[in-house]
C-alpha cells in the first residue's frame, strides 16, 4: 500500500515528509513528483511505510492536519490510471490505403 499526500507546500522535501511519517512507524520510501517542464514540485507526494497498520494510523491522524501552513489531504493511494494524457507521444498506426 502507498499513501497519497496532497496539498503540500512546494518547498517540502523528502526529509520533511520522512520526519512527519516516522512518528507512525518505519518509512520505506518517499516520492515527490516533479513537473518535467519547470523542475518544480507538483504539490503532492507518496509515502510507503513498513506495515499497513502504520499507514492506516498515519492516514487517520494526518488527513486534514495543518502542516507548513496547509491542510493536508492524506489517503490511500490509488493505482495510476492509464488514460493516455499528459506527456508521451501517442502515435496511431494509419492505414496507407
Amino acid at each position: 500500500m502507498s499513501i497519497y499526500v496532497g496539498n503540500l507546500d512546494y518547498k517540502v522535501t523528502s526529509e520533511d515528509l520522512t520526519e512527519v511519517f516516522a512518528e507512525y512507524g518505519t518509512v520505506k520510501r518517499v516520492y515527490l513528483p516533479v513537473n518535467h517542464d519547470t523542475g518544480t514540485l507538483r504539490g503532492f507526494g507518496f509515502v510507503e511505510m513498513e506495515t499497513e497498520a502504520e499507514e492506516a494510523k498515519a492516514i487517520e491522524d494526518l488527513d486534514g492536519a495543518q502542516w507548513m501552513g496547509r491542510e493536508l489531504k492524506v489517503n490511500q493511494a490509488r493505482p495510476r490510471e492509464n488514460n493516455n494524457k499528459g506527456g508521451g507521444r501517442n502515435f496511431q498506426k494509419r492505414s496507407r490505403y
